[in-house]
């Protein structure tokens, strides 16, 4: 039985020759796929005969957990299903294991926000003795105190940062480049990583001038970023569900609370559409409710 690299080739050969797909869809299915078989790697599952529907739950549920947006995580699922069709349909497997998962549905509540002191609590959890430690802190300052998307976060290069100027580029959406200011909290714990702790991850291996490097030298993924996030949520004992977006919906929330205008916001977080920065604004109603629920004599 071939292994799953091999499987997987021959399904893209089926996509190209027999369903006459476009390049765009293609690589969509490409990147999918090539995230899923990364996860049943590092799982040791390496034929198709050991992969159970359980793991394939336990994925979905993980992408949620990224922030990855519903749309995106119902793709995956989509390209995930469909490839099991083929592998039951040319006879690698016996049954495709994925038909009965039944998609993730949209959540109909407010996105999570963390409060300051919650963000105080997980950015004092890093071992900032360690150069792993001191990369994770710049992280966490970084896509809080930018309000990044976890892709930005991780595609930063190194000459993005424009610290004499308090600034940082990023390439958005659709290759849209903004540039967002920098807090000094934010731009001291990157200076502080380019200058001690980046430097010994680059020896490890090769990397293209990207930004924050694994511990391997290489591109850091969602899913390894993810992690990250979710060992210091844990160390700092939080209730809260939070998850790499929620650092962008937090960034949001408190600049609306501290009196930015709406229109400032939507610059910096890219929104093309400012209905869709409005949903924070419902946030900070909420918020206000709460602060006149528990504080008015009559709430």
């Amino acid at each position: 039985m071939p292994h799953l690299e091999e499987i997987a080739d021959l399904y893209f050969d089926y996509l190209i020759f027999e369903k006459g797909l476009s390049e765009l869809t293609l690589e969509a299915y490409r990147n999918d796929l090539k995230r899923y078989l990364t996860y049943l790697e590092e799982l040791n599952i390496t034929k198709i005969e050991d992969i159970k529907s359980l793991h394939i739950r336990e994925y979905i549920s993980q992408l949620r957990e990224t922030g990855l947006a519903i749309t995106s995580v119902l793709r995956n699922l989509s390209s995930i299903k469909n490839w099991h069709k083929f592998c039951e349909g040319e006879g690698y497997a016996a049954e495709n294991i994925a038909s009965d998962i039944d998609p993730p549905k949209k959540p109909s509540t407010l996105p999570a926000v963390m409060t300051v002191a919650e963000i105080d609590t997980i950015f004092a959890m890093p071992d900032c003795s360690t150069d792993l430690g001191i990369r994770d802190r710049a992280m966490l300052e970084l896509i809080y105190g930018c309000g990044l998307r976890i892709s930005e976060l991780l595609n930063i290069e190194c000459n993005y940062i424009l610290e004499t100027e308090n600034l940082v580029r990023v390439i958005g959406k659709r290759n849209k480049e903004r540039i967002i200011p920098i807090g000094k909290s934010a731009l001291i714990h990157i200076q502080n990583y380019l200058k001690t702790s980046r430097p010994v991850l680059e020896a490890k291996g090769k990397n293209s001038g990207i930004l924050f490097l694994n511990n391997r030298g290489g591109k850091m993924s969602r899913m390894g970023f993810w992690k990250i996030v979710r060992k210091y949520v844990i160390q700092a004992n939080l209730n809260t569900e939070i998850h790499p977006h929620t650092f962008r919906h937090t960034f949001a929330t408190h600049l609306l609370e501290g009196g930015a205008d709406l229109r400032a916001v939507q610059e910096m977080l890219g929104h093309c559409d400012i209905s869709t920065t409005q949903l924070y604004t419902h946030i900070d109603r909420e918020h206000l409710r709460e602060i006149h629920r528990m504080y008015h004599p009559r709430g």
